[in-house]
């Protein structure tokens, strides 16, 4: 990735984490849905090239140059809003809007940045949606590392009614207990979090060359994070599942390597005669 460029997904992390940080940070406690409202306006301001600190100046900046869009900031933060009242999510549409208020956002902010390979045949609406996709499947990702954690805050990102299905409850996560229902769920949960992954795939191909590596690294390495689920059992409880060091460190040159292979096949990507 150019220096430039670089910059400029660096500018926009760092708003996402400051972002992330007002809910799940050491002052979440006293965040309230005003100061989420401040927040909102100070994006305004800084879109508008009026940052109120160097941070927010980065990201100015970042708009100057690349055609960034206000929304997928905006929906950020009404995912914040979400993570101040709802606790639940009765079904997989639920959950699904939330993780894309809180992660397809992402992808959606970065691409403007990383910008499409010039010999890409692909329609940019499929290489948004394939990059809405990787950030769902980085959100499920989490969600299902982080059941144990969730529910030591009350919380429980897993569709209610897909629990219900396989005899689950609440106070089954909150007993913390792995069974032989706990274990055919999560082998769906991540079975369908695998298929985001499968779509983002066709997407990042199509970014241009010198953006591909950083992500089909992301890529590589969050997947792994489900086959650590599976090692560990689907003790998600109280076991972290994560990706040691030698399996990351083996990871990037493959990921060097499949950021500049063009794919064999890109019908679903090419665009309508």
């Amino acid at each position: 990735m150019t220096p430039d460029r670089r910059k400029a997904i660096w500018a926009i992390y760092v708003w996402c984490r400051r972002t992330d940080e007002l809910v799940d940070g050491p002052n979440a406690s006293h965040i309230t849905p005003l100061a989420l409202d401040r927040w909102e306006q100070r994006l305004e301001d800084l879109f508008h090239g009026r940052p109120y600190d160097m941070l927010d100046a980065a990201l100015s900046d970042t708009v100057l140059k690349y055609p960034v869009d206000i929304q997928p900031f905006r929906d950020m933060i009404e995912g914040m809003r979400m993570d101040l009242t709802k606790s639940r999510y009765k079904n997989f549409n639920e959950l699904y809007l939330y993780c894309y208020y809180v992660a397809g956002t992402v992808g959606l902010m970065s691409v403007p940045v990383m910008g499409i390979a010039p010999e890409s045949k692909a329609t940019t609406e499929s290489v948004y949606n394939a990059a809405l996709a990787l950030g769902i499947a980085n959100q499920l990702t989490n969600i299902l590392r982080d059941v144990g954690e969730d529910a030591c805050r009350g919380r429980i990102y897993l569709p209610q009614d897909e629990l219900a299905q396989f005899g689950l409850s609440d106070e089954d996560i909150f007993a913390g207990k792995v069974t032989d229902r706990w274990r055919a769920f999560m082998k769906d949960q991540i079975k369908r979090a695998r298929v985001f992954f499968d779509e983002a795939e066709k997407g990042v191909t199509e970014l241009d060359k010198a953006s591909r590596w950083p992500v089909w690294a992301s890529l590589i390495l969050y997947r792994q994070i489900l086959d650590a689920i599976e090692v560990n059992d689907y003790d998600n409880f109280t076991k972290r599942a994560f990706v040691g060091k030698a399996k990351k460190f083996l990871s990037l040159p493959i990921a060097y390597t499949q950021a500049f292979m063009r794919p064999v096949v890109t019908s679903k990507l090419s665009r309508a005669s």
